[in-house]
């Protein structure tokens, strides 16, 4: 990515052995990778140490004592990224469902496009969850009719790459979007600032237990925290509605990469 620095940013929370399969697929892409330990009590960091020995310079281990959420975890990374000069973060999960196959796919579309966000749209296989593939059209809707239609695809899938100042001052805007809500907030605000979104068909594949596959996702408490983000977020969108509608759409729409 000429012109810019992106870094992947990992946040991981008892993710068990499955986070060095991720690690060792993100490394092999050129771009540095942090991975940010968000207070995990399962022996996850001990597993992955060697990769600041094997890949010096290119990965880098961050401990946070005790657990501050996905956006919490992603924060504390940005902060540290943009002090030492990034541009760009692409974050994904640390649990596998986000295929490493893709990042170059990412950091590619964001060297044409260095202004904009690059948002996986989830493709999703038989291993996907009824429950979790319709659930997320709701939370969809919403973030849309937020935003006028500026152009999320998807607002809850977590591999995306943001321009790294803009995703800061979005955090820094509010004092929301710390655990299972920075996904879907963050774009909104996003969307709000102006920032131009792409949407990249990406695979995502949900594993089973045997595999290795976690998931700290909590039906009850994450729906809660969802209902009430957009709550929150619909006030804010009725207050900006004039500047919403004057400034028109999205001007990358017409880039976005085709659904298949």
């Amino acid at each position: 990515m000429a012109g810019t620095r992106p870094l992947i940013l990992i946040p991981s929370y008892n993710t068990g052995p499955i986070l060095r399969e991720t690690i060792a697929e993100a490394v092999s892409h050129g771009a540095p990778v942090w991975v940010v330990i968000d207070g995990s009590t399962d022996g996850s960091p001990e597993t992955i140490r060697s990769f600041q020995q094997s890949h010096p310079g290119r990965f880098r281990l961050i401990e946070l004592e005790r657990n501050q959420g996905k956006g919490g975890a992603v924060l504390h990374g940005l902060r540290a990224a943009v002090v030492e000069g990034f541009t760009h973060v692409l974050t994904m999960d640390a649990d596998g469902q986000h295929p490493a196959s893709h990042i170059h796919r990412f950091l590619d579309l964001s060297a044409r496009h260095p202004s904009a966000a690059v948002f996986g749209r989830p493709v999703f296989d038989a291993s996907a969850p009824a429950i979790r593939v319709n659930g997320r059209k709701i939370s969809n809707f919403w973030a849309n009719l937020e935003t006028l239609g500026w152009g999320i695809d998807d607002s809850l899938f977590g591999m995306r790459l943001y321009p790294a100042a803009e995703l800061l001052h979005v955090f820094e805007s509010t004092t929301f979007a710390r655990r299972f809500d920075f996904d879907p907030e963050c774009a909104v605000r996003l969307a709000w600032l102006g920032v131009p979104i792409l949407n990249l068909p990406t695979p995502v594949r949900y594993l089973s237990k045997e595999e290795g596959g976690v998931s700290q996702f909590r039906y009850l408490r994450d729906n809660v925290l969802l209902t009430w983000m957009h709550s929150r977020l619909f006030i804010g969108f009725l207050l900006r509605l004039p500047l919403l509608a004057w400034r028109g759409e999205n001007p990358l729409h017409p880039h976005n990469p085709p659904t298949a």
